[in-house]
């Protein structure tokens, strides 16, 4: 009787211990089958579900606008008073919902593609319609003149017969996407194109080629770019003057990338690229936040991307009109006129956050926000979902020496869907999850039963020996 006691016990501490390693192995076991499904599935490769969210975004991509307007234009053009500026919108636009065109796969694991550049605007998702009229800052009186500097006395002959001025009135929808201005009509130089805007032309246009790696050869690579236009890296101010690069040197402390591989580790700067400024930026690490209960990391732009040249010499390129600068030391303006053809248009945060004092002493109504205008990336670092990232810009033009005139501001924002989040919730989060509770009820049911077990033999076999 007591040995068939004691040998019960004995095989109760002996399950108890093989439940406690078998949880124990399940951590490695199961974190590299996780691994591993996920490094399949995120391959962008036909037939993966990475792929298919890649070739048709998984999320709405939308883009916001606020547009500065001008409250007392009278003033300005009589007296030269500053311009006090209200914003307004915003006026949201959806983008990017259209596939990828010429997907071509090629044998070094790359694929190119073109971007559909449409946009639809969504009256339900903003504060007014497109029809709504703006006073703003006359691009086409503004840019000629700079384009055309030997030209000036002919071109302001054009603008007074034009019965063009600095300030106009406009809808939401022509500074935006473009309108035929009477006087760039009227100028008879070759190459001019009637058509203005902020944007224009974007609205049903091709953005590309980009080449991207698929991941097929190295997961670490996924969605990194290796040329646009054919280019691994753009110049602009000089032969010397190289700011973008698509695979960097540095590689994998920082990726410019379409999207980022699996796995994103806090210590990662992540670059991404976007062909509207030129240019490849980064993010580093600030911070954990959840969206519809899915853990997310949040990457922010740090200040140096807007800094001047002085102090980050690697925003060099952004600045090739020294007097207007100040010999390049005014942080948080980029010069894009490189970029966009020599037309003297100039990014900033919104509302020139964290900008030189010296931007606001021109205008008024300006009221930078911390938490409302930074810039900003959430990625799930498990599969590199972008659940819901944020991309912050300023769009400026100056018509005279250091006066900034802002126009609008932009908000990219791509927001999982419920469906979506369910789905993912469904076949990532919740089967770690599960995994992660199995764990670790073998491993405490295990030890409990092993410690348990153990004890209760030891003391019947003291017992049994007295």
């Amino acid at each position: 009787m007591g040995c068939n006691r004691n040998c019960g016990l004995l095989t109760g501490a002996i399950i108890g211990a093989v439940l406690a390693i078998l949880g124990g192995i399940l951590i490695p076991v199961g974190n590299n089958l996780i691994e591993d499904t996920v490094k399949k599935e995120t391959v962008l490769e036909n037939g993966t579900t990475a792929y298919e969210n890649w070739v048709i975004p998984g999320s709405p991509i939308y883009q916001q606008f606020w547009l500065f307007d001008v409250q007392n234009p009278e003033e300005v053009m009589k007296n030269g008073s500053a311009p006090i500026l209200k914003e307004k919108g915003p006026y949201t636009y959806k983008t990017r919902y259209m596939p990828k065109v010429n997907i071509t796969e090629h044998d070094d694991a790359t694929l190119s593609y073109f971007l559909e550049n449409i946009v639809l605007f969504q009256p339900d998702m903003s504060s007014g319609l497109e029809s709504d009229k703006i006073t703003t800052v006359n691009l086409a009186v503004v840019i000629a003149p700079v384009l055309y500097p030997d030209a000036a006395p002919l071109l302001n002959m054009f603008i007074q017969q034009s019965k063009s001025k600095l300030l106009q009135i406009r809808t939401v929808k022509e500074i935006l996407w473009g309108y035929e201005d009477p006087f760039l009509k009227l100028i008879p130089l070759p190459n001019i194109d009637n058509i203005v805007g902020v944007f224009y032309p974007f609205n049903k246009t091709f953005d590309g080629p980009y080449r991207i790696y698929s991941g097929k050869d190295d997961i670490n690579k996924v969605g990194i770019i290796q040329s646009y236009k054919n280019n691994r890296y753009t110049t602009f101010g000089g032969d010397t003057a190289v700011f973008i690069y698509f695979f960097p040197p540095n590689f994998p402390t920082v990726q410019y990338a379409a999207s980022f591989h699996p796995f994103v580790d806090k210590s990662e700067k992540l670059g991404f690229f976007s062909s509207e400024v030129c240019r490849s930026i980064f993010a580093t690490f600030e911070s954990e936040e959840t969206v519809k209960e899915i853990r997310l990391y949040r990457f922010v732009i740090p200040l140096s991307s807007f800094e001047s040249p002085v102090n980050n010499p690697d925003n060099i390129c952004f600045c090739t009109d020294m007097e207007t600068s100040q010999n390049c030391t005014l942080d948080g303006i980029l010069d894009l006129s490189s970029c966009k053809g020599g037309k003297p248009v100039y990014i900033t945060l919104p509302h020139f956050l964290h900008a030189n004092e010296q931007l606001f002493h021109h205008v008024e109504g300006m009221k930078p926000v911390e938490e409302e205008h930074k810039s900003f990336l959430d990625v799930e670092p498990v599969s590199d979902c972008k659940l819901n990232s944020y991309a912050f810009k300023v769009l400026v033009t100056t018509y005279k020496e250091l006066y900034a005139f802002p126009v609008l501001w932009l908000n990219e924002t791509a927001i999982i869907g419920d469906e979506k989040a369910e789905l993912f919730r469904s076949t990532v989060t919740d089967k770690i999850k599960l995994l992660n509770i199995v764990q670790i009820v073998l491993i405490t049911l295990g030890s409990v039963m092993f410690l348990g077990f153990f004890i209760a033999f030891c003391v019947c076999r003291k017992k049994s020996s007295k």
